[in-house]
């Protein structure tokens, strides 16, 4: 069994045009949204084997805040420039290229892409809102098999409840 979460970074600040794209940072709401997602995900008792972000400052802030609620050690996030400015067929590449040995991996990035594969995994996804988590569990024993069966369970979870 394989467990995929997709998390959309949190809410971002628009607050400084000059700032480059990848460095914008969270907004208070953000942040507030992200430590409420790692909170929910500690109390299921989440424990990923591996966390994987965009270089974009707001999806690593979110992975990092996540991180910490869930227990996972920040300098275990690996940062995959492959996640940034995506489609949905290089983020299902990331994902297939897993190595075998995890069995949870938490991949922190952005819309549209992340709507995109949600909905071609299971298309009861069809909207990621900032903070989103999706959750996919794949009947296989290898990642490079995601994306060619349907989950055997999907789950969404949303900050605004």
């Amino acid at each position: 069994m394989k467990t995929l979460f997709l998390v959309r970074h949190a809410k971002s600040s628009r607050d400084d045009p000059t700032l480059p794209d990848r460095e914008r940072p969270l907004d208070d709401r953000g942040r507030r949204d992200a430590l409420t997602m790692g909170k929910r995900l500690s109390e299921r008792g989440v424990k990923p084997d591996l966390l994987v972000s965009s270089p974009a400052l707001r999806a690593l802030t979110t992975a990092q805040l996540i991180a910490d609620e869930i227990g996972y050690q920040r300098k275990g996030i690996v940062v995959d420039e492959r996640i940034y400015a995506s489609s949905p067929d290089g983020l299902l590449a990331v994902v297939c290229a897993l190595d075998h040995k995890l069995k949870r991996v938490m991949l922190f990035g952005h819309n549209p892409e992340f709507t995109d594969l949600s909905h071609r995994l299971s298309s009861e996804i069809t909207d990621m809102p900032t903070c989103a988590v999706a959750e996919f569990r794949f009947d296989v024993k290898a990642w490079a098999d995601v994306g060619e069966i349907g989950p055997a369970k999907t789950n969404l979870d949303v900050p605004k409840k």
